[in-house]
This record gives C-alpha cells, structure tokens and sequence, in this order.
C-alpha cells in the first residue's frame, strides 16, 4: 500500500472549508517529462515515416520543385501548360483570396503534386533498376556495358543517407519462376541421388504434372504475386512455423554464442548489466531507423529490412492464435531459480545506465524467495509438443492472476535467463566444454527459456553469455546482426572498471524488480512434460578451424562458401559412404519481404568431383572447377528468385487449398534433409579488430538436425583466418556421430586446400618453365 501512495500524483482530504488539493509538484513534472518524451518519439516515427515515404527523393526537394515553378511563372511562362489556371478555377475559398494569392497557391498545390509524380517515377525506376541481377552471373573483371550503366544508373536514384527501411517501396516482388524451369531444375538435382529406375520414375511423375495440373496451380501463385508483396513469405511461415504442432525446442529454434576466448568480466550481474543496456542501444537505434540498411557484401545492392520490424516485443503463440504478439514495451521478463520476475529498464522515460540494469540484476541474485507451486517448469510448456501448450494456455492462463503473469512474459521485450550453471571454454577439457556450452544454449534445462519470444538473452553464472532464438518470425542474419552490435558494444565502447563491474553510479531508490505470481493448479503442476529426451538426444560438437580460412581459398581462386560445400560434400561421403539431399540456406532479400531459398548443393557436378576425387584419377581438378562453378550458379538461381524449394512449397499449398493431390509434389517436399547446412555472415566486421584483439572473436551460432539421421552443420567465415563450425546430430541414430563427422570436415578442408595449392603451384611452375623457354628462344 505505502507503492500506491508514493504513486499518486495528488492527495486530497475533506475539511469543514471543502475539499484541500495537495498536488505533488515532482510527480506532475515526471508526468509532464514523460508525455514529453513520448511526443519526442513520435515526432521522430513521423519523420522518418515522411523521409523514407519520398525517398530516394529528401522532403527538402519539395521546396526546390515549388521555388523553380514560382520563378518560371514569373518570367511570364506557363510550365503547367495551363493546369495552374485550371486549378485556380476550382480551388474552394477563391472567393476570399486575391488574384494573386489564387495564382500562388494554385501554383503550390502544382508544385506538390509534380513533386509527388516525380517520387513515384523516381521509386518505379529504382524499382525496375533492383530488378536486374544479371550482374550476379558476370564474371568478375569482365563486367558488361549494361551492368555499367546500371551500376551508375542505381548511384543516381539511390539518393543519400538512407534510413533503414528507406529502400522497403523501391524493392520488386518476387518473381514466380516457370514451371517447366524448376521441374527441370528439380530432376537436375535429384539425379545423382536416385537410380536409374528411381529417376526414370520420377521423371515421367515430373512431366505429367508440368503437362496437366502443373499450370493450373500455376496460375493462382501468378495471381497471389500480382496482389501480395511476396508469394512465398505469409505461407512459409504460416505452414512451416507457425502450424507445426512438434517441439520448437531444438527443432526450430537456434542459439548464438559469446566470445570464444575471452569472458569480459566474470560477475554474472555486471555483464547482464552491459549485455542487457547494448540490446536496448540497438532496440532505440532500430526504433530512430538509424541502422545503415542492409547489403550484399561488397556492394550497394540493399537489402529487405522488413524482418527486422519483429525483433523485440514478439511472442509465438500456441493453437489456434498462431501469431504473433507485437508491442512497444519498456521492460524484460527474467527467470532465476525458477521465480520470474518483471525487470524495468526504464525510468520516467530514461534508459537505465548498465550499473544500474547491474544494481537490478544483483537484487534478482539476491532474492531468497522460492519459486512458487508449479512456478520452476513452467517454462517446459514452451518447449513441448504445442497443441498441450495451447490446451493449457486457453484453460489455466485465460484470466486472472495467470493471465496478467503471462502476458507480462509475452509483451516483454525480450527473455532473460539468469542460469546458475557454468559455461565457456574453460576447464580441463575446454573442446567438450564448448560443446556442453553450445547445447545448454540450444535447449538448456528444457523449462529455464521461454523458447516462444523472438530471443532470450541467456547470462551464465560465470559471465558467459549467448542467446536463443525462436525462427517463425525472422531469419538467423536478423538476429546476428543485433548480437554482433550487442558483443561489440559491450566490451569496446561500455566497458567495465578494475573490479569487473559496469562504469557509472547507482541510484538506489530504483523499485525492485516486480516478481509474477502464479496460480497453478495442483493437477496441471504434474502434468508439465519436460522434454528431456529430445534434449538428451542431441549430439553437438562446436569448434574454430584456425589452420586456414577464406583468406587461403580466395588465394586458391575458389569462392569460400563453394569450397566449404564441398569439403561438406566430401565429409558426408567419406562418414557414410553415400551422397545426400543436402540443403544450404539461402536468402531471398533482394525481393521485399524476402525470406529464404534453398540451395541444393549436392549436385551431379559435386558427386562426380568426389568420386574422382576418392578414386585418385587425375581429372579431378576440371571436376572440382566445375563443381565450385556449378554451386555459385545454383547459389545465385536462389537469390534471384529462380530456386526450386519455395516453388514447389507453394505449389504444393496450392494444390491443398483445390482439395487436389499431386504425386510428384507429394513426393519431391517429402524427401529427407540428411544434410542441413547454413552459413552465419559476419556483417558488422568494423565493429571487431581481429588484428589488435584476435581473441575477441564470437564462434557463431547453431542449430539442430533437421533430419534423425542426419546432420545440422552451421558455419561462419570470421576475418580472413578463421572458419567456425558448429555440427549436430542425434545420439540415437547409429549412423551419425557429431565429433567424428567434425574430424572428416577437417581432413576434407586440407585434403581440398592442398589439391588447390598442389595445382596452382604446378601451374605456376609450367608458367615460369614456358616462360623461360620464350625468352632463351629469343635470345637465341
């Protein structure tokens, strides 16, 4: 009672005389400071709404159109070619105006709506200019006259200082290939996988369908692609995510690691104290569209940023509300100990400073109370099976004390996990250390995460820290790109002092962290299922390649991602004796609202490559020329909208919503993943310097296989070399065994770099000898 007195802004009591006010005049300046505040940022939403709404054009150049149509009328000469006079005849209030007021404000409202036509030119050409990709097929030093002109072309229409989603009108929607192209490329892909009886099959399932019922879904996706911004987008994650009713935990959802080898500070509350204030730096940073759109590295090509919309305040929702929840809250949910707590981490508008999130944290630590009845698992419901989650939620969460507790979850900014438990490189065997590390990210306890919010930031007891993702609503570069600000902030500009605490001062009349309270049936308490044995299935095995990275295969003249799929390739064949549907993820970005596409990178080009390869026959080195060839193309037909996975997806949702089966689609979607793999880009690389500070380096992020008896394999390139990998598999499968697939990668990786070395340098060698033999003819 003495919280809800301190809260009120006024008191009042009842005299003889009437009612005496005592208004509180710091309570109405804190009220007045706030709504302050508030306007402040919607002033800023406004405009930012009018800069990226004109954009490429500036809201000045209005000003500029107006000037030159005021100048031109008076030399005496109509630029409207009449349609000044004619607005003039119409405007409203011509009556109160004079003559020349008519004629300035009629001039003005032509101003206006030249300029807006001139925007929307302008928008369309960028439009068409973003669709062109045929500079992504051009080899480099050998680039066209037409990609030329479009380079300049692009430079002109892009227009300067680009907030973040400045780009979001000028990006093409994505195009629907023809069928005919992917069928083909689908049978392309799959004929090395299949024997000759398999893929005759296959292909006479393959033409009857482009033949009959092929063109008929066709035509709804063309229509659906004409109307919706993006084709694919709504039912992938509508289909794939959001209506998958098995475990997100581990299937779904994906992890990011801290630094490697260093732990900036090893007091748990100090570095949740920095980690915590550099997330909310990029949430206000985000919310002022201040981060540089997004591009293809090395390029001026942008990006879709519409993902990045759904970062904060996000919560999956079980059954039937399959969605998501999305609004602007000033708070973290926080679990410790099995007690959730309530966490501001503002104050009247002000961003707590990192010694105070410390302050905060500490008092979470400190805080004796046991968890409440059924209040320590809670969080397993979020990692089982949903349809029980979403029975649970509907009966025992829908009102009361639950609900306003769950909801205060699922609004939160984010998820906060203060874990008891030690992570890290560290120890006697710091190799099997990162691999525990990497799992208690991936699923820990199974009930100390809430695997439904868009992340939650995970603080060891010892420092560490990392995160969990969920996947509906954006992919793994969204969220890497958050946590590489996040690391980079933390250590290099906010910093601790001697002790290892944050820098700053504590004010100690900040209120205590709010803990929930729950209300759990006796009943429903014995009922939460931990998903354990899923957990305990999970074979992970995490470590940095540092004998060579991207640096040495550029030198090799290989692409780095190509080289590493073959060394995959490589590994897989020589683990089990036999090639596999592999998948590769891709991203569709260039395309507003894009998301991903696969890329098949199991190719007839790769299998010949590595039988020759293994057979030791001497054609190898075209072979793996033309394999490396064959995957960039493939990697490239998937960033321009012309893969083959999402097409058939959609097809495929087509085909249920006629109530009409397709043998070929049903067959094609149904095929195994044995080897899923994904590259994590470093996309803020001058944040970091690998060469002052090597040891600050972040070993990525992974996830689980996709398949039981397959392999989840997630790699990151970081600086010039290093390689990180992180493999999954599952102990259950006698087939697949994470370290020992991770030793093939690493021979694969040498075996590859040393045929390329071999080779270049006995090229070399025949150079120089010719080259010799030249000059001794010409001497002669």
């Amino acid at each position: 009672m003495a919280e809800a007195h301190q809260a009120v802004a006024f008191q009042f009591t009842i005299t003889p005389e009437g009612i005496d006010l005592q208004l509180s005049h710091e309570a109405l300046r804190q009220v007045y400071l706030s709504g302050l505040r508030s306007w402040k940022k919607r002033i800023v939403r406004l405009k930012n709404n009018v800069i990226t709404g004109v954009y490429p054009a500036s809201p000045s150049s209005w000003l500029f159109v107006v000037i030159a149509i005021l100048a031109t009328m008076y030399t005496r000469s109509d630029p409207s070619m009449g349609l000044i006079a004619k607005i003039q005849e119409h405007l409203p209030a011509s009556g109160s105006m004079s003559m020349q007021c008519q004629t300035v404000v009629s001039a003005v409202l032509f101003s206006t709506l030249l300029w807006l036509s001139l925007i929307f030119t302008m928008k369309l050409c960028l439009k068409q200019l973003l669709s062109y990709h045929r500079w992504m097929f051009e080899q480099h030093g050998n680039v066209s006259t037409t990609t030329k002109v479009w380079v300049m072309l692009v430079r002109i229409f892009s227009g300067r200082q680009p907030l973040l989603y400045s780009y979001q009108g000028s990006l093409p929607n994505l195009p629907v290939p023809a069928i005919k192209d992917t069928v083909k490329r689908y049978l392309e892909s799959v004929r090395p996988l299949k024997s000759d009886s398999e893929f005759e099959r296959m292909t006479n399932l393959a033409k009857e369908f482009e033949d009959s019922l092929g063109s008929r879904l066709q035509w709804y996706l063309k229509l659906k692609a004409l109307w919706a911004s993006n084709y694919v987008s709504d039912w992938w994650e509508e289909y794939i995510y959001l209506r998958g009713r098995g475990p997100i935990m581990v299937n779904s959802n994906y992890y990011g690691m801290d630094f490697l080898y260093v732990t900036p500070t090893p007091i748990q509350a100090a570095r949740a104290g920095n980690t915590l204030h550099a997330v909310l730096m990029y949430r206000r940073r985000l919310n002022k569209e201040e981060i540089k759109p997004s591009r293809i590295p090395g390029t001026f090509i942008p990006l879709c940023a519409a993902q990045c919309e759904r970062i904060f305040n996000t919560t999956r929702i079980p059954g039937e509300e399959t969605g998501n929840v999305h609004m602007r809250t000033h708070y973290v949910a926080v679990y410790h100990r099995g007690r959730y707590f309530r966490l501001w981490l503002y104050q009247a508008g002000r961003m707590l400073s990192p010694r105070e999130i410390e302050y905060q944290i500490q008092r979470i630590l400190d805080d004796p109370s046991p968890p409440a009845p059924g209040e320590e698992k809670l969080g397993a419901f979020t990692a089982g099976d949903r349809i029980p989650w979403a029975k649970a939620r509907k009966e025992f969460f829908s009102s009361g004390v639950n609900k306003r507790s769950l909801d205060c979850i699922e609004k939160a900014a984010f998820f906060v996990t203060l874990d008891d438990d030690e992570q890290g490189m560290m120890g006697d065997d710091p190799a099997a250390n990162v691999d525990r590390y990497a799992k208690s990210l991936l699923h820990g306890k199974c009930y100390d995460r809430w695997f439904d919010k868009s992340f939650s930031v995970v603080i060891f007891k010892n420092g560490k820290n990392g995160l969990n993702a969920e996947h509906s609503w954006a992919d793994a570069p969204i969220v890497s790109h958050m946590w590489e600000y996040a690391l980079a902030t933390d250590s290099f500009q906010l910093g601790y002092n001697e002790e290892g605490h944050c820098k700053g001062d504590v004010n100690p009349s900040l209120p205590q962290p709010q803990r929930l309270t729950w209300d759990i049936p006796k009943q429903k308490q014995n009922e939460v299922k931990i998903a354990q044995p899923l957990a305990d299935d999970i074979d992970f095995h995490v470590f940095a390649f540092r004998d060579f990275g991207k640096g040495s295969i550029k030198k090799i003249k290989m692409s780095p991602d190509g080289f590493i799929q073959l060394a995959l390739q490589l590994a897989f064949y020589r683990d089990r004796g036999m090639f596999c549907l592999t998948y590769e993820a891709s991203m569709t970005r260039l395309f507003r609202e894009g998301r991903t596409e696969t890329v098949r990178s199991c190719s007839s080009e790769s299998c010949a490559f590595i039988k020759a390869f293994e057979n030791g026959e001497v054609r190898k080195m075209r072979l793996i020329r033309n394999a490396s060839e064959k995957h960039q193309m493939l990697y490239r037909l998937a960033m321009t909208g012309a893969g083959i996975d999402r097409h058939l997806f959609c097809l495929y949702v087509v085909s249920k919503y006629l109530g009409i089966e397709s043998p070929f689609l049903k067959e094609a979607l149904s095929e195994p993943w044995r080897l899923s793999t994904s590259q994590t880009p470093f996309q803020q690389l001058e944040l970091f310097d690998f060469v002052n500070h090597p040891d600050y380096i972040t070993c990525g992020g992974g996830f689980g296989p996709v398949a039981d008896d397959g392999y989840g394999v997630s790699y990151s390139l970081i600086g010039e070399k290093i390689i990180s990998f992180h493999v999954s598999s599952k102990h259950s499968c006698p087939d697949t065994d994470s370290h020992k697939f991770g030793t093939q990668i690493r021979k694969a990786l040498h075996d590859l770099l040393q045929l390329m070395t071999i080779n270049q340098s006995d090229a070399a060698g025949s150079e120089q000898n010719h080259s010799s033999k030249t000059q001794n003819k010409k001497e002669l």
